[in-house]
């Protein structure tokens, strides 16, 4: 940021160096020396100028590169957190059930608990697996743009 700063204030004063000549009166016997000097001022200012373009772009590509990252990440958290949801409630449910059928198995025997029980410990294994393969996901994500970083650099 501080070449951008420098770089922004060498063109202001070239700029106002340049608006100085213009407004001073044309001679017709100019010193070769001072025309050159102008010159000079003119081809470093358009190579200032164009130094600025390329370095504000290459900052954009950045910001934009980095703004999308995030948002991918963010997505990915917020899939993650609601199969964590899911896994938490799932769990929640087989507890529940787990004591009313033992509760059930001391007082005599219920199938329909027991049914209710095995299908809840299924839904809670659903929702681990679907937890585990979004985390998996999530870390995927991330990893990829680094082994293509990686990879390009190598290359």
């Amino acid at each position: 940021m501080s070449d951008i700063s420098t770089l922004e204030s060498r063109i202001t004063a070239a700029l106002d160096r340049i608006r100085q000549g213009l407004d001073a009166p044309a001679q017709p016997d100019a010193d070769p020396a001072l025309q050159a000097a102008l010159d000079e001022e003119r081809a470093q200012n358009a190579e200032l100028v164009e130094r600025v373009r390329v370095l504000k772009e290459r900052q954009d590509t950045q910001v934009a590169s980095l703004t999308l990252r995030a948002e991918t990440q963010s997505r990915h958290l917020m899939k993650l957190d609601e199969e964590l949801q899911q896994l938490r409630a799932s769990n929640v449910q087989l507890r529940e059930m787990n004591t009313k059928l033992r509760e059930t198995v001391t007082a005599g025997l219920a199938p329909e608990l027991h049914d209710a029980a095995v299908a809840a410990e299924m839904e809670a294994l659903s929702a681990q697996r679907s937890a585990d393969a979004a985390e998996v996901d999530a870390i995927l994500d991330e990893l990829k743009p680094l082994i293509e970083e990686t990879s390009h650099a190598a290359g």
